[in-house]
């Protein structure tokens, strides 16, 4: 009984110290992630040109892309 307590208030603490209060990303950062190389497609151009097809069916230009780095404010 005690160590199945133990299990379950280890587990509990370790879920919520993952909740942290602090961004992951720092604002300066996040040019890293804008970069090209960190997309998940395999071939860029091909990606590139599925993107402008979805924003002109869209009829909203930029909304699925990552543009740049910065704080993220608008």
């Amino acid at each position: 009984m005690k160590i199945k307590f133990r299990v379950i208030l280890i587990s509990a603490c370790l879920l919520l110290s993952a909740c942290a209060t602090d961004p992951w990303v720092k604002p300066y950062e996040r040019a890293n992630l804008a970069d090209p190389i960190m997309s998940f497609a395999r071939d860029p151009i091909s990606a590139s040109y599925l993107g402008h097809v979805y924003d002109v069916r869209e009829g909203a230009r930029g909304a699925g892309v990552v543009s740049g780095g910065g704080c993220g404010c608008n």
